[in-house]
């Protein structure tokens, strides 16, 4: 019974409009104040602050004081894995609704965030690639990064040694929503998309877990990991 409370209890913060778009908005990775989760939901900041609240309280979120500001961020990867989760399921066993798409949904499609690793077209293109290369294995039952990978990644600039105490699943799939295949998630994902942002391959867009492509970022993916990206590429 306790357990069953619990669930409802989480169901419903997830489940009202304004603190699902606050919490998908944290899915990029990104730490936002009250003020920007507010115009990111459409509510009053007094609502949002209200909404907030009672998401840090559940540990769904957690909370960083800055000089005035207060900054929120999705409170771990299990959260943050649960919240794709539901996502997925909505977009694969729910009945299609009919909805124009907008030049947003399609830059999330294209390469996002799933927290602190890649998502969209970009990373499956990048699972892809790292599995011809056989450098991991992905399943229904789990993922391994194997020996050719552990190489390949520590020579692309990736710190794959766990920090002290982390209980930090090292390398998993990730079923991605929208294109209904497996990226790569755990500490092996979060390394690739850190990297990637390091060398300037891809820009985070604030605010929204799309990010963008660069013109460096299209040669590097071609030359280091042998993925052709041909569109949204910006400069």
């Amino acid at each position: 019974m306790v357990a069953a409370a619990n669930m409802v209890e989480i169901a419903a913060l997830v489940g009202d409009t304004a603190r699902a778009t606050m919490l998908a908005a944290l899915m990029s990775g990104q730490a936002l104040t009250s003020s920007e989760l507010a115009g990111l939901a459409h509510v009053s900041r007094a609502t949002a602050s209200e909404h907030l609240g009672k998401l840090t309280r559940a540990r769904l979120l957690a909370v960083t004081q800055k000089r005035r500001n207060r900054y929120y961020r999705i409170a771990s990867p299990l959260v943050a894995r649960m919240l794709e989760s539901i996502k997925s399921v909505a977009a694969l066993e729910t009945p299609a609704r009919y909805q124009l798409r907008s030049a947003q949904d399609d830059a999330l499609r294209f390469a996002r965030t799933c927290y602190d690793h890649l998502a969209g077209q970009l990373g499956v293109a990048i699972a892809d690639a790292l599995a011809r290369k056989k450098c991991v294995v992905l399943s229904d039952e789990g993922g391994e990064l194997t020996a050719a990978g552990k190489r390949f990644l520590t020579g692309f600039g990736s710190s794959l040694l766990p920090a002290s105490g982390s209980r930090r699943i090292f390398c998993r799939p990730c079923l991605d929503w929208s294109e209904r295949r497996f990226h790569i998630a755990g500490r092996v994902g979060a390394e690739i998309c850190r990297c990637c942002l390091k060398r300037g391959w891809l820009v985070r867009q604030r605010g929204s877990r799309a990010i963008h492509l660069t013109a460096i970022g299209r040669r590097g993916l071609r030359e280091v990991f042998g993925v052709e990206m041909a569109n949204r590429v910006e400069s």
